[in-house]
């Protein structure tokens, strides 16, 4: 299997903003006190993949970040700088 964190296929940039979201959703779990067994439970999927995307190696479509979001009460805001 390829190591796609090292040999370039996911970009320093990529790799950087993916780990940007994963930590900002995990934060906003933990100020609500939330497991991932609960927010998976709401989200309606499964506690593994939560767990893969707030490990920041999983790349989880606009569509799963807005329904986990929304699982918490929050919004997806997108700023491009």
């Amino acid at each position: 299997m390829k190591n796609r964190y090292s040999d370039g296929v996911v970009t320093p940039q990529a790799l950087a903003a993916r780990n940007s979201i994963a930590k900002e959703l995990r934060d906003t779990r933990h100020q609500l006190n939330m497991t991932q067994s609960t927010l998976a439970d709401m989200a309606g999927t499964k506690k593994s993949n939560i767990s893969r995307m707030e490990s920041g190696k999983y790349n989880p479509s606009l569509d799963f970040l807005v329904k986990v979001a929304n699982s918490m009460g929050k919004k997806i805001d997108i700023h491009l700088n």
